[in-house]
């Protein structure tokens, strides 16, 4: 049976509120954290977009939860030898309880420090540089590096962890899977796609742990979550590579009228049916999952911890 996380929006809510969902989403049973990690909201509606690291070292004393990004991009805008800084503080912070989860990224947060957006294939180039990079730092010795990409030079890290911070890698594709499975202490993709967690396990990810995540929209009212799932999350719909390229949330904006109110409503667990989200996180399970996080979308936070402490995750747990 998977673990069952929360996942923290930082596109979606300002830290006070992240630290108090965190608290609710502890009391309410669920038993890890996950965290984007983003420079701007996906658009305007969203609101918000603290820098995680700030709001992970509150997280690390408000919780006792294990704890992870959903994910960083440590090729671009920030440079790997800091992000290896960051993780290994949040790694002593929390008592060994840190993932350090990564990806590629978009242009939408990448892109603001000028320079080309690179393509995809250059991205997972850079992002398994950037992970080597990271781990030789983790050791706490001094290290000097001179690659494709970057470029490191008498670095060392003082303050680390016991052990090295774990670092999951998302893939959405074949390539990043792979690359995934090659260099990864886990694999995170976005849905319960059974045949990318083969594919992550053949190629060489074995028993290593598989994570995914999905937006769901309580509300007693059913119409009124696909309406706020669509305004708030309707760019996750949006098709291909829109994702990765677009570089501003009005750019995101634009495209809105595209994904329609029941796009949103067949796409993501919306209302109080029970049946419906706990459908929707045992397709994870069923998938080979050993992590589902699951984030809700809206300011009802505290009607969703209730819905999924009392009706939700009981039955994924063979409670009720």
């Amino acid at each position: 049976m998977p673990a069952y996380g929360y996942f923290l929006a930082t596109e979606e809510f300002a830290p006070a509120e992240l630290l108090e969902q965190a608290r609710m989403a502890e009391q309410a049973g669920f038993e890890e954290l996950w965290i984007s990690d983003h420079y701007h909201p996906w658009n305007a509606a969203q609101g918000q977009s603290p820098f995680v690291w700030s709001v992970l070292g509150a997280l690390a004393e408000a919780v006792s939860l294990p704890l992870g990004t959903a994910v960083t991009c440590p090729t671009v805008r920030t440079h790997p030898a800091v992000i290896a800084q960051a993780a290994a503080t949040t790694a002593v912070m929390t008592g060994g309880r840190f993932r350090l989860g990564v990806g590629s990224g978009e242009a939408l947060n990448e892109h603001i420090v000028g320079g080309p957006w690179p393509p995809a294939h250059v991205r997972l180039e850079m992002l398994e540089e950037a992970v080597q990079v990271m781990r030789n730092l983790f050791t706490g010795e001094e290290v000097n590096h001179r690659g494709t990409h970057y470029t490191v030079e008498n670095a060392r890290l003082y303050t680390v962890p016991d052990e090295p911070v774990p670092v999951d890698i998302s893939g959405f594709g074949p390539k990043a899977t792979a690359l995934a499975a090659r260099v990864g202490d886990g694999f995170i993709t976005m849905s319960p796609d059974q045949s990318l967690v083969e594919r992550y396990r053949k190629g060489g990810g074995g028993g290593k742990p598989v994570s995914g995540g999905l937006k769901v929209a309580y509300d007693q009212d059913r119409d009124a979550a696909a309406r706020r799932a669509n305004k708030l999350w309707g760019n996750q719909l949006l098709p291909g590579e829109m994702g990765q390229i677009l570089p501003s949330p009005r750019h995101f904006e634009q495209l809105s009228p595209l994904i329609t109110d029941e796009a949103a409503a067949s796409s993501f667990p919306c209302g109080d049916d029970p049946d419906e989200h706990v459908a929707a996180l045992r397709a994870f399970a069923d998938a080979g999952f050993d992590h589902v996080y699951v984030g809700q979308i809206g300011p009802d936070q505290r009607g969703f911890f209730d819905f999924y402490r009392t009706k939700v995750l009981p039955r994924l747990r063979g409670d009720a």
